[in-house]
């Protein structure tokens, strides 16, 4: 079984201070969890920016910023910047990240309901233009899917050369709309992928430690963060994106799986070592 990769998804597009003050809006604050993270474990930041107040942004020229700041905290991180942004924002906003030539990022393959009238759109098409935009830049995908038909979609797009193999999943769970939390789901997220796939799983909310456990014992691993969820246990909230990861640690411990390196976390990605 492979070493265990731990994302760190340290501040997302949604969550705010007002949820958990230890989020992150700031540079020098987005740049300090980050250092948390990887300090404790983890070997890959999946990253959104914010402007000072909080609003998200995709700006190409605020993801630069930030992450020259996490480079200068974590050398060897991956950062992995997000593709989806915030619903409501038009493709060509959503791509600036990818301007700067990040080793992953991530591609979301399908829409899905996040509540009330909120909508994140993904069309084939836009499914397709990202890829392509990132294929022309060796940009290896994440794969966002929140439910089965995501992967049914990333397969058919793999199969007529849009989505490069081997493939790298991220199994988002529990999100409204999508797929639920529980062991069932994942087992039926996992059975669905091709051999020689790697998987990451993400559990939203009060899913966050159970998902994640799963996939550890699954061969597959692990996503933990503000974006994802903001509780280190039942009523008692986290102080940092580095707590959840070393609970996530602790797991893996128990459970007899090590931990990547960023390089190491490379090597089973299959990207190119810095």
């Amino acid at each position: 079984m492979d070493k265990l990769i731990i994302t760190a998804c340290i501040c997302g597009a949604e969550v705010t201070k007002e949820h958990n003050a230890a989020v992150p809006y700031t540079v020098a604050e987005i740049a300090e969890e980050a250092r948390r993270a990887y300090e404790a474990g983890a070997a890959l930041i999946h990253l959104h920016v914010r402007e000072d107040d909080g609003t998200p942004t995709q700006s190409a020229q605020r993801f630069a910023v930030c992450i020259d700041a996490i480079r200068a905290v974590c050398p060897d991180v991956i950062i992995q910047p997000s593709t989806g942004g915030a619903v409501g924002m038009s493709n060509d906003e959503r791509l600036q990240p990818i301007t700067l030539n990040p080793e992953m990022a991530t591609l979301d393959c399908g829409t899905c309901n996040f509540g009330g009238d909120e909508i994140f759109v993904n069309t084939e098409n836009t499914i397709i233009e990202f890829a392509e935009k990132m294929n022309a830049r060796g940009i290896k995908p994440e794969i966002e899917v929140f439910d089965k038909g995501m992967i049914d979609m990333a397969l058919r797009l793999h199969k007529k050369g849009y989505i490069k193999g081997p493939m790298h999943f991220d199994f988002v769970m529990g999100v409204n709309g999508g797929i639920s939390g529980e062991p069932r789901d994942l087992l039926f997220m996992r059975e669905s992928i091709p051999a020689g796939s790697t998987f990451t799983t993400a559990g939203v909310g009060r899913f966050q430690f159970p998902m994640v456990t799963m996939s550890m014992l699954l061969g597959g691993h692990a996503r933990v963060g503000f974006e994802d969820n903001i509780y280190l246990s039942k009523g008692v909230l986290a102080r940092s994106n580095g707590e959840l990861v070393e609970k996530a640690v602790r797991i893996a411990n128990e459970l007899g799986r090590a931990i990547a390196s960023p390089d190491e976390a490379r090597d089973i990605l299959g990207l190119a070592r810095k």
